[in-house]
């Protein structure tokens, strides 16, 4: 069973998918902006590319995310709204 099957375990992947480009892009902003003086060369280089990965994985993470709700999203759900 492929892992893109079961809407559920997407969901819970998308889950953490966010929360670790949270983490991360908090994590690079406080090294690269906050904490500059006190880090090496090579840790200031690392904490400036998880300012970019971070959003990258919550990005990644959104578009999981979305893809599993609508797919556990029951069938036939737009008949019930009203038209505004």
């Amino acid at each position: 069973m492929n892992l893109f099957d079961c809407p559920q375990r997407l969901l819970r992947l998308a889950n953490r998918v966010l929360a670790a480009g949270a983490a991360g892009l908090l994590l690079g902003v406080l090294g690269a902006y906050g904490l500059e003086q006190q880090l090496g060369v090579p840790t200031l280089v690392g904490a400036h590319s998880l300012t970019v990965l971070g959003p990258a994985l919550l990005k990644l993470g959104y578009v999981l995310r979305l893809n599993a709700q609508s797919r556990l999203r029951p069938l036939g759900w737009a008949g019930c709204c009203s038209p505004a």
